[in-house]
Order: C-alpha cells, then sequence, then structure tokens
C-alpha cells in the first residue's frame, strides 16, 4: 500500500512542478549583448522571458521573431529543482 501511496505523491509532486515550471520569473527588455545565455549578439532591441524551467523565450522586437535559449527541465531534472527551490 506504501508503494502507492509514493506513486501517487510523486505524480502529484510532477503535476506541481509542471504548473511551476510555466511561472515567469524575469522579464527583460533590452538591446545589450552581455546576457549571460546570449549566443545572438545582433538581435537589437529584444523582450527576454525567463521562466522556472529554465527555458528563455526571447522575442525580437523589430521582426517579431521568437527564439529560445536553454533548455527546459522535465521529469526528474524538472522535480529535483522544484523540491530544491519552487516550494
Amino acid at each position: 500500500m506504501s508503494e502507492h501511496n509514493e506513486i501517487v505523491e510523486r505524480q502529484r509532486l510532477l503535476l506541481e512542478a509542471e504548473a511551476w515550471a510555466k511561472v515567469v520569473t524575469t522579464i527583460h527588455a533590452h538591446s545589450l549583448s552581455s546576457m549571460w545565455y546570449d549566443d545572438r549578439k545582433n538581435d537589437g532591441s529584444v523582450l527576454d522571458t525567463e521562466y522556472n524551467s529554465g527555458l528563455i523565450k526571447r522575442v525580437i522586437r523589430e521582426t517579431g521573431e521568437t527564439v529560445y535559449f536553454g533548455k527546459k527541465l522535465k521529469g526528474e531534472a524538472l522535480l529535483d529543482q522544484y523540491t530544491r527551490v519552487g516550494r
């Protein structure tokens, strides 16, 4: 019976973590080329939105193009991050 409880608890935590991962942590409107994640130095004026999942979404203001930085956490990596800093 306790094994069943552990599976249910893990799934509950995973659902919580997936919702948490979609939360915006920071928004930067800038035209800098010195952001730690930036490998696109000539985008000009941009809007960068960082999420708890580790993903950073960039919208280039001049063209409307959207690009992404980082790697979206999933599964165990997401659970580890959520239980370490998200709760």
